[in-house]
């Protein structure tokens, strides 16, 4: 028998330390996974200015009203009378001219007033005229009489009787005299009373509303019913604009203002105040106040009752320093500086950076406001906004100046 040597039992057991680097590896990996995301989500986001420039121009204060525009003078035209109207000679757009008939009561009641007027005033003048003959005869009678009691053919009785009549006749005459005046009274009454029934433009104008029509009744008793508004004169008119109180204090005579109507959208009408009235109106506990701005109408564009949208100019700096009144409201989202209390201060685009500049403001008119003094110069780009994100991403469009 021979011998057969058996080789020694290879050993199973895993090789573990390649496992190990392989975990380390995912682990590193897994951690600068973690500090790349980190990163990414913690840097900061570049930040993007909108910006504006500092220019000069006007910086106007106004008061905002709404008004209507009206004529200057505008005369109603009624009646004193009451009656039907008989005859119509006016009507809108009528031009007229002072005393011109508009229209006719119909004045045949008046017509026989005025004639029983007259009536009674012949006869007071009768009667007038037939005690001046008794006059005569009471003197005559009363002369004899006295010269006969002188002489004693006839008693002084009968004498003073003749004195008594004659001196009687005398004021019977002075009575007849005063009912004429009286009569004569009454008849000018009735006599005005039938011109009343002629309807007149007591001025030259434009008759802008008429409010009768033929064979109407108009009766004048508590108040005298409107027939006619005649305005004098449309090529100058005004705007009646309602100014609220807390408004008016700033509002004087002489200030300039514009205004706009519906009718012309795109025409801009230049006056200036002539009136501020004392008077106020209360309309649900809101007070206002009647401002008048007269304007000129030569090519009569503008109608009565139009509404008109009112500014008028309180304030006015012109040719001065402004920016946009976003840049006072910006503030910065990291950038600081200091600043004392109360201080106003601008933010400027400098070389890429954002500049505090302290200022002294003036004039604001909601839109721009003046700088009377600070670093700042026309040309300068001034911070009205800011935005994050990044660099490739639209910033939002520059406010429109």
């Amino acid at each position: 028998m021979s011998d057969v040597n058996h080789a020694p039992p290879v050993s199973h057991r895993p090789f573990l330390g390649g496992a190990w680097v392989v975990a380390g590896g995912v682990a590193l990996l897994l951690l600068g996974l973690a500090a790349a995301g980190w990163w990414a989500t913690h840097r900061e986001a570049p930040v993007h200015y909108t910006t504006a420039p500092i220019v000069r121009g006007p910086v106007t204060r106004t008061v905002t009203a709404t008004g209507t525009v009206n004529p200057v003078l505008t005369i109603i035209v009624g009646t004193y009378v009451s009656g039907v109207i008989q005859k119509l000679y006016c009507d809108y757009n009528t031009q007229v001219k002072q005393n011109q008939i508009c229209a006719k009561i119909d004045p045949r009641p008046y017509q026989s007033v005025v004639d029983q007027c007259k009536a009674n005033l012949d006869i007071a003048k009768a009667q007038l005229e037939k005690d001046k003959a008794s006059l005569a005869y009471a003197k005559i009678n009363y002369d004899r009489n006295r010269l006969l009691a002188q002489r004693n053919y006839t008693s002084q009785d009968i004498a003073d009787n003749a004195k008594a009549v004659y001196e009687e006749v005398q004021a019977t005459i002075v009575l007849d005299q005063a009912t004429i005046e009286q009569r004569q009274a009454v008849l000018d009454a009735a006599n005005v009373n039938l011109g009343y029934t002629n309807i007149a433009s007591p001025v030259d104008g434009t008759v802008v509303s008429r409010n009768v029509t033929m064979g109407q009744t108009v009766a004048a008793t508590f108040q005298t019913p409107t027939l006619f508004l005649i305005a004098t004169d449309l090529t100058k008119m005004q705007v009646d604009t309602n100014v609220s109180e807390s408004d008016i204090g700033g509002v004087k005579e002489g200030d300039k203002a514009s205004f706009t109507v519906d009718a012309f959208p795109k025409r801009i009408f230049q006056g200036a105040v002539v009136q501020a009235r004392q008077s106020p109106q209360t309309v649900q506990n809101v007070v206002t106040y009647d401002v008048v701005v007269g304007v000129d109408n030569t090519d009569l564009a503008l109608k009565p009752g139009m509404t008109a949208s009112t500014q008028i100019v309180i304030d006015q700096r012109t040719d001065v320093v402004r920016v946009p009144d976003q840049a006072l409201r910006y503030t910065p989202g990291i950038v600081s500086a200091p600043g004392k209390a109360g201080e106003t201060r601008l933010w400027l685009l400098r070389d890429g950076r954002a500049v505090s500049v302290p200022v002294v403001l003036g004039l604001d008119d909601d839109t721009f406001t003046e700088v009377v003094s600070g670093d700042v110069k026309p040309g300068d780009q001034v911070i009205v906004s800011e935005r994050r994100g990044a660099a490739g991403s639209a910033a939002p469009p520059p406010p429109r100046l």
